[in-house]
């Protein structure tokens, strides 16, 4: 479920919290960071628990419909598919799902009213409108549920929804899209165990994530006597925290994972700041770790390991 860059913006800001906190130990800082983890998951939960309940609305318009003296044409031939797909209807039967659901207590965390909203905003779109007025197969039924999370994300109802509940929700938005893409596609499906099937596996979140944070966290006085020679006539503490942050995660990327290129590693920290540092450190941490990664390889401290990676 969670890729590194992920990974990694959530480390950078167990990171800075520790960095702001001082009475943040080791064992706190894990914790805070398997809480992050945990955040993105139950984001997850959330966005699908919000899929399904905007679906059921469905089987209100259903009734409505069903109930005038004098019903159009949709009327007549509506039906509440978008709800009885044998997809949605995968999820709502899958016990481990529906358990997380009710364990989380979501049902109390949601106005009814919002998901009614968002729905009849959605009814009056063209491809739901031609959607309805026709048989349907599950591929076109998938293509409805997808175009209908398509809107949500449009939605700025949806996204205060979303954001009410988990902070995380711009940082981890790209992820859950990716991820509720793959949910849908793989649907319908044996009532499978929701949490062993998409819970972030233990390569990326632990073998990765954590043992990243724990390198950075261990060896900063270590990495920051690396990257004081390299500051040039910058004071080390005058540069921003997370740009410090990150340039330590980055010297220990190239250390310490072997099996991820040192390119990889340096565009993906000049990313992150900028899109979470100053307007300036894009240009700083570029400038700064290509020396630092040059300093490094001269002195044969770089090994990388798998084909392709042992010139980089």
């Amino acid at each position: 479920m969670l890729s590194r860059r992920n990974v990694r913006v959530k480390v950078m800001q167990v990171l800075y919290a520790q960095n702001r906190d001082e009475g943040l130990d080791q064992k706190s800082t894990v914790k805070e960071y398997w809480k992050k983890i945990d955040d993105s998951f139950d984001l997850l939960l959330f966005s699908v628990y919000n899929l399904i309940s905007i679906t059921k609305t469905a089987t209100d318009d259903y009734e409505k419909r069903k109930s005038k003296h004098l019903p159009s044409d949709l009327d007549k031939i509506f039906t509440p598919k978008l709800w009885s797909n044998s997809m949605i209807q995968a999820l709502v039967k899958n016990k481990s799902l529906q358990q997380k659901f009710e364990k989380k207590n979501f049902a109390q965390r949601v106005d009814k009213d919002h998901f009614r909203t968002i729905y009849f905003e959605f009814s009056k779109e063209e491809p739901y409108l031609q959607f309805l007025g026709k048989e349907t197969s599950n591929d076109e039924n998938l293509e409805m549920l997808l175009e209908l999370f398509r809107f949500c994300r449009r939605s700025e109802l949806f996204n205060e929804i979303i954001e009410d509940q988990f902070a995380n929700w711009e940082d981890d938005m790209s992820l859950i899209i990716g991820t509720i893409k793959k949910v849908l596609k793989a649907l319908p499906a044996e009532d499978d165990d929701f949490y062993m099937e998409h819970y972030p596996d233990s390569e990326t979140s632990k073998e990765y994530g954590e043992y990243l944070l724990l390198k950075t966290f261990t060896e900063d006085a270590m990495l920051l006597n690396m990257i004081e020679p390299v500051l040039q006539n910058w004071d080390a503490e005058r540069v921003a925290i997370l740009d410090m942050i990150m340039l330590k995660m980055a010297i220990c990327e190239f250390l310490y994972c072997p099996t991820i290129p040192t390119k990889v590693t340096l565009n993906e920290y000049v990313e992150l700041a900028k899109n979470y540092s100053t307007s300036k450190s894009k240009e700083f941490v570029n400038g700064i770790l290509d020396k630092l990664l040059n300093d490094l390889q001269s002195k044969d401290l770089v090994k990388k390991e798998g084909r392709g990676l042992l010139d980089e």
